[in-house]
């Protein structure tokens, strides 16, 4: 575990100044057990990418009798939330005892990384998906489209981080979005990977985005991106406490290589959930990143939880 002075050296954080080091008390942990459990455990439905298009009442029934209640949604093949507009997939997750809480945008448009390739289909060739409405392009079609679904959260999926314009860049795109988000009755969250904490011309992104974004915009932390980036996630929550309302339940091996089914990676779910109270947390979104069976993976990773969290 890492204290603050130890995460703003190792991370090169030496820009936060002395008033984040001035911050001396935290709240205490409480054990996991009846807090965390009443959360009820959602997941990230970019899990079943390719899968949930082809059949979105097949899938949310199986996913319901999984155990899963709460929904986060993602890209779709067939535009829209699974070719539904955003009243009706709230109304056909609701039929199947579900919640939908969230939705992940991105925040530019979308680019493969260098040296990347599309994946290809079922036909070898490279796939072809539809245009991606981001919020530097989109944003206000995209705040529009989720109002009267109910949901709580917009989630910027990705921004561009890798040079120092970029980032100033995407704060700027975020700040307008929340500003929309506001007026619209929606939170607005931050979603990490690893890169959020690389230092670019001597700042860390994630540093530049808790003293440059409005203070409403709040964060969504993905438990293995952050444990690969070699930072203790609970230190976060104490830098940060209550602005962790999310999280994605996420497992990863030893060698930071490859995404696991939640329990069978080095990510310490226990003591997360023993201090979900510091972060914040309101919905704990299981996700697997093109998992080798997505169901298997889900049914692993839920039972997983029940057990620690009983």
């Amino acid at each position: 575990m890492i204290n603050r002075r130890n995460f703003i050296r190792n991370t090169g954080m030496l820009t936060f100044g002395a008033g984040l080091l001035s911050q001396t008390s935290f709240a205490t942990a409480s054990p996991a057990g009846a807090a965390a459990l009443s959360r009820p455990i959602g997941l990230q439905l970019f899990t079943l990418m390719g899968i949930i298009d082809k059949d979105v009442d097949g899938t949310l029934k199986k996913l319901s009798e999984l155990g899963y209640t709460e929904l986060e949604s993602a890209f779709s093949m067939k535009g829209g939330f699974y070719g539904l507009g955003a009243k009706e997939f709230a109304a056909k997750a609701g039929s199947f005892g579900m919640n939908w809480r969230a939705h992940h945008v991105l925040g530019a448009p979308f680019k493969l990384p260098a040296g990347a390739k599309m994946p290809t289909g079922a036909d070898g060739k490279p796939i072809t998906i539809p245009p991606m409405k981001n919020l530097k392009e989109n944003m206000q079609e995209i705040v529009d489209s989720v109002s009267g679904g109910g949901i709580k959260y917009l989630v910027c999926a990705s921004i561009p981080i890798g040079t120092t314009d970029e980032i100033s860049s995407s704060i700027e795109t975020l700040n307008k979005t929340y500003e929309s988000c506001k007026k619209a009755g929606l939170g607005l969250l931050y979603h990490n990977h690893d890169a959020e904490f690389k230092a670019v011309d001597g700042k860390v992104p994630y540093a530049r985005f808790f003293t440059e974004l409005n203070p409403g915009i709040k964060f969504e932390l993905d438990l293995a991106w952050v444990t690969k980036a070699g930072l203790d996630p609970v230190s976060l929550f104490k830098l940060y406490p209550g602005r962790f309302p999310t999280w994605h339940v996420k497992d990863i091996d030893a060698e930071f290589k490859t995404l696991l089914p939640v329990g069978k990676g080095v990510v310490d779910f226990k003591r997360l959930f023993a201090n979900a109270d510091i972060a914040g947390l309101e919905y704990p979104f299981v996700e697997h990143d093109q998992p080798a069976d997505a169901f298997a993976s889900l049914s692993t990773s839920i039972a997983y939880l029940k057990q620690i969290l009983a």
